[in-house]
């Protein structure tokens, strides 16, 4: 996913159940041309579906990538998965960017989170 440094860090909040969950779990080739721009693309695209609910997304310094996105319902995700534009990013994917993926779609069926409160800080704390 793009680099978001001024967006805080924080996991999508816990929604009502039920709701759907894609997790798209990947390994990429060391040739990324083109890489970072459609991924931009792409997550501008998703969040103009009805029922996006939103994304995480995580990489190791090995390589694997997993990014989940949250969908309201399977109508939502069935949207995003028959994006014409998304579709096309998909086989340019398949052929120059992947080297291997999963992807899992689930119904999450229970959610809860947990925010820890801010403290106040007293003018004279260092």
């Amino acid at each position: 996913m793009s680099n978001h440094s001024e967006v805080p860090v924080a996991p999508v909040q816990a929604y009502e159940p039920p709701y759907y969950v894609a997790v798209f779990t990947t390994v990429r080739t060391q040739d990324q041309s083109g890489y970072s721009e459609t991924n931009a693309r792409m997550e501008d695209l998703v969040k103009d579906v009805p029922g996006f609910l939103g994304m995480d997304h995580a990489q190791t310094p090995g390589g694997l990538a997993i990014t989940v996105g949250y969908f309201r319902d399977a109508d939502a995700l069935t949207e995003w998965r028959c994006n014409a534009e998304h579709r096309a990013a998909q086989k340019r994917g398949q052929v120059e960017w992947y080297q291997s993926y999963t992807l899992h779609v689930a119904k999450v069926e229970r959610s809860h989170g947990f925010v820890r409160a801010q403290v106040p800080q007293s003018p004279t704390a260092g």
